[in-house]
């Protein structure tokens, strides 16, 4: 096939080079993993036991059916049986496991897809609709196997068999991403989606090139196709020929090489030519991620995304963890942070990370009850998720953070669920830290404009650039369509975060910021010319902005900062923040 490149937005720096592996919204619901070379039977007899138990289950549907029953009960049963039988769905699904080593339900589904495409060819319309009783069968198997299979998915194997592969997808969401973690996926490449969504945000937490908004590349790159992902530049090159192979392959070579020599930054203190300390911090979605931050040697974690507990287990009260649940994982990496502090995020649910797929209904999400709206909208899952933290703050030293915050009457009510929780904790006999911190996102321009009400209640503040952005341009972060109007370095911003960080200084309460921008060497410089003192990242960003810190002198970093503060025209800001960074 011939090489074609594709344009998009860059979403997570560097260089991946792979096969492409499509995901369709279905495969999504799936567990993914390889399975090793001394497994592929069992596996393949796992696939085996679940087809039979679905046929026990259709005859004994046959043979419950009442005597009375409709022909065509009997008739869609018999289909059903004849489908599961069919070879092009046992045995080719047993062909993948063997061949390529899938897991039972993603041979499973990546077969289905397959034979789907496949009807989907058929002029005649009640053949063409026969497609559904095929999805309906497998559907079946897959319950049964997700009822068996085991709950985590093994880490996989350093063995000849496994390949370098790069999903490929119209989409995939936040909780969808955390499933590749760990696993023989090497890029991402997606339809939609913008710089700084969150799909595209955990990407970059999981240090793994990728680039979205490419709107037909799910249908354009086909299965098993070499593709080349440039996370720097955007841009995706399928069935590359030879020599851009190598070509890519040699910057590979010097990107790693780059990062080795970051690697001997990890115990130099972050401390600027003039003497000043700066603090560094880690944004982490789950409690494994502590260890990468300690690895890359950031001071605490700035932002514990709790909402990833709480992603992909449906929006139902049964669904959602626990009490119990979500205090050990937050005990971990409590306890893993060895005594650095931890900001501990509540729920920010809502946008484009929805607690449950089918009660998405908002017109628009990111306007609606997200957050800490759906929070004191749903008091009794507040109160749990606070009596874990604070159950956690026992062990180390943990701070709250409450976003989207904009009402007083709002950072008041959460206030008293505070204290109600505690109230709860000593009834219960259990210890706590009784003068936790707790602290305000300021992500909302309303909240900007309205500091002192955040100041006189709160202990910190933490700038959520992403949203602030959003918010203040009126921009859709997940729209690829506006993607190029989403501006970081737009004046209204650059304001709101001077007058942020300025306001917290003058009343004495720590300032951070937790957005993207905290992890883009190219704005190091101007925030820490506004004065931001505490930056809250990626771990993979952490080390190249500390070099880039180690280069700095803040008294000449403060006066070009201020002059760019009064500077109201887009293009002068870029070219005095490029002159800035060649400094």
């Amino acid at each position: 096939m011939a090489s074609f490149t594709l344009h998009g937005i860059p979403v997570s720096r560097g260089i991946s080079i792979g096969r492409a592996h499509l995901l369709t919204p279905a495969a999504l619901d799936v567990k993914h993993y390889l399975v090793a070379e001394e497994q592929l039977e069992a596996e393949v007899k796992r696939l085996q036991d679940a087809i039979a138990e679905v046929h026990r289950g259709l005859q004994a549907l046959w043979t419950e059916l009442p005597k009375d029953a409709p022909t065509e009960l009997g008739a869609f049963i018999d289909v059903h049986a004849l489908i599961l039988s069919d070879p092009m769905i046992s045995d080719a699904a047993i062909d993948i496991i063997r061949s390529r080593h899938y897991n039972a339900e993603w041979a499973l589904v990546t077969q289905i897809d397959e034979l789907s495409a496949q009807f989907d060819e058929i002029e005649d319309e009640y053949l063409r609709e026969r497609k559904a009783d095929i999805q309906q069968v497998a559907e079946r198997v897959l319950k049964v196997l997700m009822g068996t299979a085991q709950l985590a998915m093994p880490r996989q194997p350093n063995d000849e068999f496994q390949p370098q592969m790069i999903v490929v997808a119209h989409d995939i969401s936040p909780a969808d991403m955390l499933q590749f973690r760990d696993r023989s996926f090497i890029g991402f490449v997606t339809d939609v989606g913008g710089q700084n969504s969150h799909t595209a945000i955990v990407a970059r937490s999981l240090d793994i090139p990728a680039a979205v908004g490419m709107s037909q590349a799910s249908q354009l790159i086909e299965q098993d196709d070499w593709v080349i992902i440039d996370g720097d530049a955007g841009v995706v090159i399928a069935n590359p020929s030879p020599l851009v192979l190598e070509q890519y392959r040699a910057r590979q070579v010097v990107l790693q090489k780059t990062r080795k020599k970051l690697l001997k930054l990890k115990k130099t203190p972050a401390v600027t030519l003039d003497g000043t300390t700066i603090t560094l911090l880690a944004n982490i979605e789950l409690p494994e991620d502590c260890g990468p931050a300690l690895e890359a040697g950031a001071n605490g974690v700035g932002l514990f995304r709790s909402e990833f507990l709480f992603m992909g287990r449906g929006g139902h009260a049964h669904m959602v963890p626990s009490e119990e649940e979500q205090f050990e994982q937050y005990k971990k990496a409590v306890v893993a942070m060895k005594g650095r502090q931890v900001v501990i995020r509540t729920l920010d649910i809502g946008a484009d990370k929805p607690l449950d797929q089918t009660e998405h209904t908002a017109l628009n999400p990111a306007l609606g009850l997200r957050a800490i709206r759906y929070c004191l909208a749903e008091p009794q899952l507040f109160l749990t998720q606070l009596r874990a933290i604070l159950r956690a703050s026992a062990f180390g030293k943990v701070r709250v953070l409450i976003p989207m915050l904009a009402h007083a009457f709002e950072i008041d009510q959460s206030l008293a669920m505070i204290e109600q929780a505690k109230a709860q904790l000593r009834e219960a006999g259990h210890k706590f830290d009784e003068g936790i911190d707790v602290g305000a996102m300021i992500e909302i321009p309303a909240a900007a404009l309205a500091l002192p009400m955040f100041v006189r209640r709160m202990d910190f503040l933490s700038i959520g650039t992403n949203d602030l952005i959003q918010y203040t341009l009126a921009i859709d972060r997940v729209d690829y369509e506006v993607a190029h109007l989403y501006n970081p370095l737009h004046p209204a911003v650059l304001q709101l975060i001077s007058m942020t960080i300025a306001a917290g200084h003058k009343a004495g309460i720590d300032v951070a910021v937790c957005g993207e921008m905290a992890g883009d060497v190219k704005l190091t410089r101007l925030l820490l010319g506004m004065g931001l003192r505490e930056f809250s990242m990626h771990p993979a960003q952490l080390l190249a902005v500390k070099q880039e810190i180690l280069r700095c002198n803040l008294p000449v970093l403060t006066r070009m900062t201020s002059k760019i503060l009064r500077t109201m025209e887009p293009q002068a800001i870029a070219d005095a923040v490029e002159q800035m960074q060649s400094m």
